[in-house]
């Protein structure tokens, strides 16, 4: 977080979640959870008085862009979850985020004994995956994984439905991770830290110019992610992916929404100037501009992005 002089910190986050259960209520637990914030701290500047294979995907509309390719994965959710292929996890930690997906979709765990321990669905499967993997090790033995395309709440309860249904039918029983009452899969995430906020409010003179302001936050902070929404509910499809990788890799970053025309006003256009990047979200680290999407997923893509945060 700044330490400046004379700047105020404030606010309050409340959560709240959401369960959906439309194969047995009292037997079934769903992973889909929902969280809402009423209101963002306000930081205020201020003085007071290799061998790739593609992800086939569930999609409402024909494909516009061609999905990141991960090495040696192929999913689909629209194969029987019997038809999909299993993919190993990786014993190593940081090589999770390499092989597996951050999108939204439907994933199976099994243990090394090839038994479904659990069905669940996340607006980013690897990070899913990478927290099963840390908690329960012994039963993240394999995975199957179907990305959804069109990833609003209907579609992924409808991916994740199908593949219990099936799994139900083959062997009479839910698997051991989704039965009512069962804490060692689903649990409650941590709370996401809240986006900054540069300023007041726009009626409000500031004692700084804005071009200082962004110089100090980003180098004063180790990574800084300027953003289209905020880091919950990201505005555009480039901020979202943005906001997927950074939550992937586990690194505590800084984010703001340049669309915020009330705390973050003349944000948006001063930092084209001071960044000479004229698109958004653009991702600072150490205090360097590093890019925007296309350049943070590439370095994914790659495994750069772990020794680059470790700097």
């Amino acid at each position: 977080m700044l330490s400046f002089p004379f700047y105020a910190l404030s606010g309050t986050r409340n959560s709240s979640m959401a369960t959906f259960n439309h194969l047995s209520p009292k037997h079934i637990t769903s992973p889909l959870r929902v969280f809402s914030s009423q209101n963002t701290p306000t930081l205020s500047f201020y003085a007071l008085p290799k061998p790739s294979l593609s992800f086939p995907s569930i999609s409402r509309r024909p494909k516009t862009a061609a999905r990141p390719r991960y090495p040696n994965v192929v999913v689909s959710a629209v194969k029987k979850l019997s038809e999909t292929d299993l993919v190993e996890v990786p014993q190593e930690i940081d090589l999770v985020s390499r092989i597996l997906p951050p999108d939204s979709g439907v994933y199976a765990v099994y243990d090394n004994s090839g038994d479904l321990q659990f069905v669940g669905i996340s607006r980013n499967i690897a990070a899913s995956v990478l927290t099963h993997k840390k908690s329960v090790p012994e039963l993240c033995f394999s995975v199957k994984i179907g990305v959804v395309d069109e990833p609003d709440r209907n579609a992924l309860t409808q991916a994740w439905k199908s593949w219990m249904e099936e799994h139900i039918a083959a062997s009479g029983k839910v698997p051991p991770g989704n039965e009512s009452g069962n804490s060692t899969w689903v649990k409650m995430p941590p709370k996401k830290k809240s986006d900054l906020r540069l300023t007041p409010g726009r009626n409000v003179q500031l004692t700084v110019p804005l071009e200082e302001l962004i110089d100090r936050l980003v180098k004063e902070n180790k990574v800084v992610a300027f953003i289209k929404g905020s880091r919950s509910t990201p505005l555009c499809g480039f901020s979202q992916r943005v906001v997927a990788i950074l939550e992937s890799q586990g690194v505590d970053y800084e984010s703001l929404d340049v669309l915020d025309e009330e705390y973050n006003y003349g944000l948006r256009e001063t930092l084209k100037k001071y960044s000479n990047w004229p698109t958004f979200p653009q991702i600072f680290v150490n205090g360097e501009l590093i890019g925007g999407c296309d350049i943070l997923s590439s370095m994914y893509e790659k495994g750069e992005l772990s020794a680059l945060f470790k700097q």
